[in-house]
């Protein structure tokens, strides 16, 4: 069993995108969400980045985003944050889920499935889970 639990959590993801302010994180959140890029999209509104730009030192106000999708969307997501950003060099790192409640791991599968109901993530899980069953 947790050899099936450890196989389908691995296709989630959890990526960091930071903005300029919460409104713009705001549309792009809804873009993604609505696309079926994303499950959800949290938005911290108040972070504080130091970072080195053209051979200078900045600190400005930003905000996160926080974004729970599964690993097969992560370059289409990536590819439309690019799209959707109005930085020249948008952040965009993601992390692997390494565990988390399979009902809320179903809920993510669910709501960034395809028309037909069902993606590449969701038929991987059930390909581990007949390989566990086995």
């Amino acid at each position: 069993m947790a050899g099936r639990a450890m196989a389908s959590l691995s296709l989630f993801s959890v990526v960091y995108v930071t903005v300029p302010s919460a409104e713009i994180g705001k549309r792009i959140a809804h873009e993604l969400v609505r696309r079926r890029l994303a499950a959800c999209v949290n938005i911290v509104p108040q972070i504080t980045s130091v970072y080195e730009w053209k051979g200078k030192v900045e600190e400005d106000s930003e905000s996160l985003l926080i974004i729970k999708t599964g690993r097969e969307r992560l370059e289409q997501l990536k590819e439309a944050v690019i799209k959707l950003h109005p930085y020249e060099v948008p952040e965009f790192v993601a992390f692997p889920i390494e565990y988390g409640s399979e009902p809320y791991l179903r809920w993510i599968s669910d709501q960034i499935s395809d028309k037909e109901g069902q993606t590449t993530d969701k038929k991987e899980a059930k390909k581990e889970a007949k390989k566990e069953e086995e």
